[in-house]
């Protein structure tokens, strides 16, 4: 949603909620460094005094606050103060962060730390709170899965996605590659499958290269499927970005996946990529696999 025309562009407001134990004290960290003004565990209906009380200051700043569960704070409420933000003409974004609950569990017992939502058994707990949150999960502009990210790599993707300043308006396009084999990732909202392409891998004297070099590319594209699966994706692309765009969704994950990672689908992801920037599109591409 724009803000009216009438309002003044306030400073962007990300709100960054997600499962305990799945990074949000390095996410704030991080929003800090690239100049937030970071609220922890603020209610949600304290939201518009914050935003009210930086509008009044010398140089006003954006704005991230922590919304979790140690607030007891019910959906309805969060979902509330989100959109009389939006109807006031502040861009708002609502980042979670999640993680798969083997990978929490490890984190909690190298911590020590208690878990906010007190069940009999931390299993239980991490249960509860996922429960809490599936709903706002499913409505967040922005999911980042850090099951397999360790501090450096989340520091890295979340600079990635906020440095540049309001990363949710225009969309935002997260373009990777990734090996089945290694497993597909976790928080994308597309998977696009090349297996069907033939495999450089098979090829000795290409085995060696990646599809970041030019030989690899050029055995990917010469085949005929390939050009037509790309005109195809980039059709389908054209017409959804418009229409969840017109949703609120501010950011779309886009997952190309071939056996290992290194060839096919690190071609095809760098052509979409190039091709969304050729059409305006704010895009990423990044390739999770290359060096396996």
């Amino acid at each position: 949603m724009e803000p009216p025309a009438s309002v003044a562009v306030r400073p962007q407001v990300v709100v960054l909620t997600g499962m305990s134990g799945a990074g949000r004290s390095t996410a704030a960290r991080v929003l800090e460094d690239l100049g937030y003004f970071v609220v922890d565990n603020l209610p949600p209906s304290l939201i518009a005094e914050v935003v009210r009380v930086n509008d009044l200051a010398e140089s006003p700043r954006r704005i991230a606050v922590v919304v979790d569960s140690r607030g007891g704070f019910g959906l309805d409420e969060l979902t509330v103060a989100i959109d009389d933000m939006l109807r006031q003409g502040v861009g708002m974004l609502v980042l979670f962060l999640d993680a798969d609950t083997e990978a929490i569990i490890r984190r909690y017992e190298e911590n020590r730390r208690p878990h906010p939502v007190a069940r009999a058994t931390l299993r239980e707990s991490i249960a509860a709170e996922r429960a809490l949150f599936s709903e706002l999960r499913a409505t967040a502009d922005l999911v980042v899965d850090t099951t397999d990210l360790n501090v450096h790599q989340l520091r890295e993707r979340i600079e990635r996605q906020f440095r540049e300043g309001e990363p949710e308006r225009p969309m935002r396009v997260a373009v990777s590659s990734f090996g089945f084999k290694h497993g597909p990732p976790r928080d994308a909202d597309l998977v696009l499958d090349v297996r069907f392409l033939p495999n450089p891998y098979w090829e000795e004297a290409l085995r060696p290269y990646s599809g970041l070099e030019e030989p690899v590319r050029e055995f990917v594209l010469k085949h005929e499927d390939a050009g037509t699966f790309l005109a195809q994706i980039e059709q389908m692309l054209d017409f959804l970005i418009p229409r969840f765009r017109a949703e609120g969704k501010s950011y779309l994950s886009l997952a190309v996946g071939c056996t290992g990672g290194r060839h096919r689908s690190v071609v095809v992801a760098e052509e979409l990529g190039s091709w969304l920037l050729q059409q305006g599109v704010s895009a990423t591409t990044e390739h999770r696999d290359l060096d396996r």
